[in-house]
């Protein structure tokens, strides 16, 4: 079995530390074999923010496969975030902004879908669109085809439809039908698991995630993670997304929903 954890929108700089202890018991706990974190690793993009979170990456029991969101670019640094914006991002988390990592049974690929020209929305280039393609098609039927990046590309309430990603419509059919199995994201403070639809028949899923760690909670929807679990036997495939939420009473984290997604082999 493959176990991945899904974190999001960690917002370092408004973290919590009981959370923080929590999440890190949690994860030694659970042991998983790569963590996947999806944007806005930082409130401001300030140099002690990413070292911080630099310090806790290290501190999980699992390597760690990171995007940037909107809010790992500077704001108020007007020189930095035209001349520089990924600056702190490469020093203290990676060098690599759409990193990709493959194994027998496993392929992230990795999205950049911030823009410094941009406060927050997301957009992707053709070249980004047809090279996520590309690297899904090269994929083989048993492995797990992963794509992460920060924006949504579905919402479940109205006022979260101006934060996805631009042309949304227009690129998930055409990674579905590239082979697409699962796109997990974050940005809204907001964890929900939906079907996606391609052009065909073909269905994928995606896994939002809520914030990790931030004081920024969005209403009563507490911190939150996502344990993804992947495992093949001959030709049955089964994958299934666990959200976990932060209780404040027994400052650990609990399982909320279990959601088994049905993956579809067929081109």
């Amino acid at each position: 079995m493959i176990r991945l954890l899904h974190l999001s929108d960690p917002h370092f700089g408004t973290e919590q530390p009981e959370v923080m202890a929590a999440l890190l018991a949690f994860a030694a706990e659970r042991r998983p074999d790569l963590t996947l974190l999806t944007g806005d690793i930082t409130q401001r993009a300030r140099a002690d923010q990413f070292r911080r979170a630099r310090a806790f990456a290290d501190q999980l029991p699992a390597p760690v496969l990171s995007v940037p969101g909107n809010h790992d670019l500077p704001l108020f640094n007007l020189v930095g975030r035209l001349f520089n914006p990924y600056g702190h991002y490469r020093t203290h988390i990676s060098n690599e902004l759409e990193p990709v990592y493959e194994s027998s049974r496993l392929l992230v690929i990795g999205v950049n879908s911030t823009r410094p020209q941009r406060h927050k929305n997301g957009e992707l280039s053709d070249r980004q669109i047809e090279r996520v393609s590309r690297l899904l098609r090269s994929a083989r039927s048993d492995q797990l085809r992963i794509v992460i990046q920060h924006h949504p590309v579905r919402a479940i309430e109205a006022s979260d439809k101006a934060n996805l990603l631009i042309n949304h419509e227009r690129i998930v059919p055409r990674w579905i039908d590239a082979g697409m199995d699962l796109l997990l994201a974050g940005h809204i403070h907001l964890p929900y698991v939906r079907p996606l639809n391609g052009h065909g028949q073909r269905q994928a899923w995606t896994a939002q995630a809520g914030t990790a760690l931030s004081s920024r909670v969005r209403g009563n929807i507490p911190n939150s993670v996502n344990l993804i679990e992947y495992s093949t036997d001959g030709l049955f495939h089964r994958c299934a997304v666990e959200r976990w939420d932060y209780a404040e009473t027994s400052r650990d984290f609990r399982l909320y929903s279990h959601t088994d997604l049905t993956l579809d082999r067929n081109p």
